[in-house]
């Protein structure tokens, strides 16, 4: 397992200065990378072996958002590496260990060079030891684009939508989809499931569905092909 310390920032809080789900998702994020550094087996690595990570899946939960100031730690750890998949667990603890928040994901190794996933290098896998999986209610990885949503105002992908790998970093995709909540929408849980790559320049059209405790936005194309589905239930 790897963890690292660290404080609530004021920039990362909401209006209740409260942490925000995008920052425990960064955090989240960020821990991984740390990780993966940490071992010799980071993105410069991979970026020589003309390899990447690419996120699947997210299941977030969230029991307590952590606040302003407030003393936290974030831990991850991989639990399963099979064929071209990668899984790993996070947490985000308080100071007396009360789990703040936890989540599973799914991650495919991809071939840059020729743009499909492959076989996760047993170089890359071996840096890492493997772990039991976190105990938690593991929901379907798969997100179903809904059936009866209603169409948004479609927006473009801007630069700083962009991370590393040159297209829509899977945080901006929450956020996006993060939008379109009611007022006082409370999030308990957030799904997300990534279908295909969103680059700079391309247009984006939302659908909602509005349900009683749950709202779904599929991030589409102009064929309504989703990006990436999101689901935030209450």
């Amino acid at each position: 397992m790897y963890t690292f310390q660290s404080r609530v920032r004021y920039s990362e809080v909401g209006e209740d200065k409260k942490i925000t789900l995008l920052s425990i998702l960064n955090y989240f994020q960020d821990c991984s990378t740390f990780h993966s550094e940490e071992l010799g087996v980071g993105l410069n690595y991979l970026e020589r072996q003309e390899r990447i990570w690419v996120l699947n899946s997210w299941q977030i939960v969230v029991n307590r958002y952590a606040d302003l100031c407030e003393a936290i730690s974030v831990e991850t750890w991989p639990y399963a590496f099979s064929g071209f998949t990668g899984l790993r667990n996070f947490a985000m603890r308080g100071q007396d260990g009360e789990l703040l928040a936890y989540a599973n994901t799914l991650w495919a190794f991809l071939d840059t060079g020729r743009g499909r996933m492959v076989k996760v290098d047993p170089q890359v896998a071996k840096a890492y030891t493997l772990e039991e999986p976190l105990s938690m209610e593991y929901a379907p990885r798969k997100v179903p684009v809904p059936e009866n949503a209603q169409p948004q105002a479609s927006f473009w992908v801007h630069k700083s939508h962009l991370d590393t790998n040159h297209h829509v970093n899977n945080g901006q995709y929450v956020q996006m989809a993060k939008d379109y909540l009611p007022d006082e929408f409370s999030i308990g849980q957030m799904r997300a499931e990534y279908k295909k790559q969103a680059v700079l320049g391309d247009e984006i059209f939302p659908w909602v569905e509005q349900m009683e405790g749950r709202c779904t936005v599929a991030l589409c194309d102009q064929e309504r092909k989703p990006y990436a589905v999101v689901e935030f239930q209450k």
